[in-house]
Order: C-alpha cells, then structure tokens, then sequence
C-alpha cells in the first residue's frame, strides 16, 4: 500500500474523501485557516491546503479502477501509471495538523524587516517591521507610504 495523489473536482475534495472513506481508504485531506479581508474586514476561511486534491493510501493494483471511476474523482495523478506519494511528505503534512486544519509556520521577522502588506486595504504597500504585539496574531509595522506606525495582522504581511 503506498500513498497517491488524486486530482478531484474543484471543490470536491470532502465529498469525494468521504466516498472514499466509506470504502476503507485511508485519505488525508488537510486544510487550512486564512485571515482574508472579506467586505470590510477580517474573517477565517477555511480552505483546502491542496485545492483540487486529496491524498490516498491504497493498493493501486486492487483498487486503481474502483478510485478512478469515484464520484469527484478526475484522475490520479501520474494516470496509466500512477506516482507515489513520498511517505515523508505525508508524514510531514501530518505532523503539522491538528483537526485536519494545517498551522502554517510563523514567519521568522526580526526588527527592521522589510515588508509587503499582502491582503487588506494596504495590500501591495511596503513597511518596516517593528515586532508582534504581545497575546494577539497581530504586529506593529512602519507604513513607508504614509510615514506612520500601524498594527496589522500578522499573517498579512510577507518578508520582502
């Protein structure tokens, strides 16, 4: 048994886990929690980590055809000859969830960093970082723009 790729349906990748589920397959379908700046202002989404696709672990001699023809289901990648997932990726992928939610790794800023400002009402505007603000996901930066100090949410702005 070894661990494939499987390229769904846009957004089919829990409908089509669950089928597979239903048939004692194991699948790892990890998703992942983004801040995004929806009508005003910052909500969590919740979001596939690999859109359009979902991890498997079966025997493809046994099971190939019966995953090929499931409900969602576009193909396998690697087709005719399906490609193996690496363990270590799994693993790896696996280690970093809990609930089936991915914790994105915090990126490593240091005072005086530059950086963009990737989503919001300031997105594409460049700052200096200044440092996290102490119990909360968000950070004190320097606006180049407009020479003035804001707080921000940490996760969106990006090491530049």
């Amino acid at each position: 048994m070894n661990w494939y790729a499987i390229y769904t349906k846009p957004g089919a990748e829990d409908s089509t886990g669950r089928l597979l589920n239903k048939c004692a397959i194991e699948i790892l379908n990890p998703g992942i929690v983004i801040k995004k700046y929806v009508r005003g202002k910052y909500s969590d989404i919740f979001e596939p980590l690999f859109p359009c696709y979902i991890f498997a672990l079966f025997d493809a001699e046994i099971h190939g055809h019966m995953i090929k023809y499931t409900r969602g289901v576009r193909y396998i990648v690697g087709k005719e000859n399906p490609l193996t997932v690496p363990p270590g990726i799994v693993d790896a992928i696996k280690k970093r969830m809990e609930g089936g939610i991915v914790r994105p790794e915090p990126e490593d800023l240091s005072h005086g960093d530059r950086v963009l400002i990737n989503e919001g009402p300031f997105r594409d505007f460049y700052g200096i970082f200044k440092g996290k603000i102490s119990g909360s996901e968000r950070a004190m930066i320097l606006l180049e723009a407009l020479h003035c100090r804001m707080d921000i949410d940490a996760r969106s702005i990006i090491k530049v």
